[in-house]
């Protein structure tokens, strides 16, 4: 048994074992931004850490460190935010994935919390199979908790019920619902993310006030750590059993040379 799923935490023999038995990473993926008055500017990379390990629990896979920072130059006009640019943030989870291919790790899965990464992730995971040879799935974290809990969380909203459950699900103290007091209007945000997330036309905002004058919006005040801890689960669930089996299909078609041996057989 491992005493953490944690790379960080392991030391060299036991992620070398680890690798022999099963070469399978998972790397967290959020952002530092504000989220209002309520909850921390790590919000995003919380909620894919915690969600990560669920998964690695469930997988038998390692947790890379997280990089805390991502793409979010939206919210730059409210104190609490750091950006990267998108071609320093795609190197840093290239090289980051890159490193463990050398060591053996065959199997990579990104799991995302903030939208703002996805293009650069996209870039990033189209390098780490081509030029390193990994067998890649990239999960939109948060879009899964879209699909599960946002009929009952008034939606996926920047703040809202959703993203304060996957803090309380990890790092309750973290959480102050007593400060709730300035969401923004919710039938302008909800009409803005839904003209940002269709997959046809996607217009660039010039920042977060598009969609939220004060920053956020949402109704996280009916929020409970005993709900958080239901929605991590159901999370983890949902993604370890669409992940393997997406992996089953990515190992029947990515065989490599044994492709060509086969070709070769058949000629």
């Amino acid at each position: 048994m491992l005493p953490s799923r944690y790379f960080a935490d392991l030391t060299q023999p036991e992620i070398a074992a680890q690798f022999k038995k099963n070469p399978f990473v998972i790397l967290p993926c959020g952002s530092v931004e504000q989220h209002g008055p309520h909850l921390p500017t790590g919000t995003d990379t919380l909620a894919a850490n915690v969600i990560a390990h669920a998964v690695a629990e469930r997988m038998d896979g390692l947790v890379l460190p997280a990089t805390p920072f991502g793409v979010t130059p939206m919210h730059m006009p409210f104190e609490g935010t750091i950006t990267l640019t998108p071609d320093t943030y795609m190197r840093v989870q290239t090289e980051t994935c890159a490193s463990t291919a050398k060591h053996g790790a065959k199997q990579l899965m990104i799991i995302n919390w903030h939208e703002g990464n996805i293009p650069s992730l996209a870039i990033a995971a189209e390098s780490l199979h081509r030029d390193h040879g990994m067998s890649v799935l990239t999960v939109q974290a948060c879009y899964v908790a879209e699909e599960l809990y946002g009929h009952s969380c008034n939606g996926l909203t920047h703040g809202g019920e959703i993203e304060a459950l996957a803090v309380l699900a990890h790092q309750p103290n973290l959480v102050h619902l007593d400060r709730i007091d300035y969401s923004s209007d919710h039938t302008l945000g909800h009409k803005m993310d839904k003209l940002r997330r269709t997959r046809t036309y996607q217009p660039v905002l010039t920042d977060i006030r598009s969609i939220a004058a004060t920053g956020w919006f949402g109704s996280p005040q009916h929020a409970t750590a005993e709900k958080g801890a239901k929605m991590l689960t159901d999370i983890a669930d949902a993604i370890a059993k669409e992940a393997r089996e997406i992996y089953r299909q990515l190992d029947a078609v990515q065989g490599g040379t044994r492709e060509i041996k086969q070709l070769r057989q058949v000629g």
